[in-house]
């Protein structure tokens, strides 16, 4: 046994290799120092009001890391090095935005931080690989690791002026004992890569204007099975290809969304399924390639199905950059005759909304036919920074949310009153959480094209946002402030002309009620008075109890009724 001194730093991550030589594990720093948000709960059993401890905002110290071998044969511990990755010292092309911090960083000319993911060892244990990821979200590496020295090769780097991401960033592995796969948007969409490690040679197996969103190799590992958008942004089918590359063969073909579970024995597909206007279903299907799939669940109630949903339209139109916009349109029977119209935003930023399937905004997918019950025209967009549309649809939102995220909105209110007759007075907006916040922006910087807007759960200044999710948009609000008040609705708060009407959870651990409450400060130091705000005791982020979200959405529907039928 050998004790390895590690002072104040927690050990993870620790494998042995294949063949019993090489121990490898990582050091984590914990950044203690950091401090973190308290929420109060105003509604207890103890009748006081109790603080929950909640995370910390966005440019807050952070762990670091660093990754080290053990080897039991020499009986020695070394680091595993990083400072001849290719472009270790590159600086992020933002930094040019600020000539005095340009020129320090330059004069100092240090490495990156980054951490290790891995190692992921070849079955014979003769090869390592392991995926390094830059602190600054710019690149990924994916290296071939010297276990007797700790050195790194260079196989692949993925490098992005915005930031490394998309659907299956963090697939890997191996199909045998010289080749390593793993998925990258090096091409501008998700795809299959597949590397030789003994000489570096690279293969692309899947190609187009779609994406790989999920992957997973056949027990023999000669297949590669894979669900993909590949017919159309909005369907998801399951497919196969050979892992020497070749055309995919499309195993399902339901018309919709599908998440598929390949069985232990791969004889069999587990299918849940969903379309537009009806919920996920569990289908089965033998694993060949235009099998019948059965339905095996009928989870919708008679109530449900007493309604007739509205299968809405899949529509796309230009924005001002000549991009498509892909877009559920609601279109009523019967117009009310003042022409009004509702924008739905969905939230999350990264999320795709637009698809033949049943949305996880269900709720708000059952307002949009209320609305069109209602006379309202309602259009519902997978706008730029949305996922399903590649790498520079998802980066598009870079340096300033709330800018190509907005103007697509705004295309989209002008192709309405161009080609469905909506009356551009009587034009108004939702959404929560992102959608929040874009309902915000909207207000405040396009207060002539949104008569009225509902903000649910909105973040208002992204400096007071988390760290994973922000700083790899906005960068850290101390190196790259032009990107925070770019971004911040609360610092456009002046710009409001219209009807606002926001809504938030007290106990909201996402986005904290401290943004809204700030906010409503600064709308009342601004003298706005065509403003309300509707608090929730009792909800976090994400509502729950049936009375608020009842409470909510007849707040909007009020708005909407009072402000755009006029």
């Amino acid at each position: 046994m050998k004790e390895i001194a590690v002072d104040d730093q927690s050990v993870g991550s620790v494998q042995l290799s294949p063949d019993g030589r090489f121990i490898t594990y990582r050091l984590v720093k914990r950044a203690t120092d950091a401090k973190r948000t308290i929420v109060p709960d105003y509604v207890t059993a103890s009748g006081f009001t109790e603080d929950i401890p909640n995370r910390t905002k966005v440019g807050a110290p952070q762990s670091s890391f660093e990754s080290y071998i053990f080897d039991t044969q020499r009986d020695s511990v070394y680091k595993i090095g990083t400072s001849t990755i290719p472009g270790i010292k590159d600086l992020p092309d933002y930094v040019k935005d600020y000539p005095k911090e340009l020129a320090e960083r330059i004069k100092l000319n240090e490495d990156r931080k980054v951490s290790i993911a891995g190692p992921y060892w070849s079955e014979d244990g003769k090869n390592a690989v392991v995926a390094v990821y830059a602190n600054d979200n710019k690149d990924r590496w994916i290296m071939r690791l010297d276990p007797a020295t700790g050195s790194l090769t260079l196989l692949d780097r993925e490098h992005n002026d915005a930031w490394v991401g998309g659907p299956g960033a963090g697939n890997f592995g191996w199909i045998d004992n010289a080749h390593f796969y793993f998925e990258s948007e090096d091409s501008g969409y998700a795809h299959i890569y597949l590397v030789d490690v003994t000489d570096g040679t690279k293969k692309q197996l899947t190609s187009g204007k779609w994406e790989v969103q999920t992957l997973q190799l056949s027990n023999d590992k000669k297949t590669f099975y894979f669900t993909a958008n590949m017919t159309h942004p909005g369907i998801t089918n399951f497919y196969r290809v050979p892992v020497t590359g070749g055309e995919p063969v499309k195993i399902s073909t339901l018309k919709g969304m599908s998440e598929t579970s390949l069985s232990p024995d791969e004889k069999w597909l587990a299918i849940r399924y969903s379309y537009t206007n009806k919920p996920w279903e569990l289908y089965i299907q033998p694993n060949k390639p235009g099998a019948a799939a059965v339905q095996v669940t009928n989870s919708t109630t008679t109530e449900f199905n007493s309604y007739p949903w509205r299968d809405p339209e899949i529509i796309t139109f230009k924005n001002r950059y000549g991009n498509d916009v892909y877009a559920h349109l609601y279109l009523p029977k019967h117009p009310d005759p003042a022409k009004p119209a509702v924008v739905f935003v969905h939230g999350a930023g990264y999320l795709q909304n637009v698809e033949y399937g049943w949305s996880y905004y269900f709720r708000e997918f059952m307002f949009n036919n209320m609305l069109a019950d209602n006379g309202y025209t309602v259009l519902d967009m997978d706008y730029s920074g949305s996922a399903g549309y590649g790498r520079d649809w998802r980066t598009a939102i870079y340096r300033h949310m709330g800018g190509k995220d907005l103007s697509d909105q705004v295309d989209g209110v002008k192709m309405l009153v161009d080609k469905y007759g909506v009356n551009p007075k009587h034009v108004g907006l939702y959404g929560g959480s992102y959608g929040g916040f874009m309902t915000l922006m909207a207000m405040f910087t396009a207060p002539d094209v949104f008569t009225s807007g509902a903000a649910i759960r909105s973040v208002t200044d992204w400096a007071h946002y988390n760290h994973g999710y922000t700083d790899e948009i906005l960068n850290e609000p101390f190196n790259d402030e032009k990107a925070y008040r770019l971004s911040s609705p609360i610092y456009f708060a002046d710009g409001l002309k219209g009807n606002l009407l926001m809504l938030h959870g007290m106990v909201d651990q996402n986005v904290n009620y401290q943004d809204i409450i700030r906010l409503s400060q600064k709308l009342i130091e601004l003298h706005k008075d065509n403003w309300e705000l509707a608090s929730y005791p009792v909800e976090d982020h994400a509502f729950e109890q049936p009375s608020s979200w009842t409470d909510e959405y007849k707040r909007i529907f009020k708005l909407f009724e009072t402000t755009l039928r006029r």
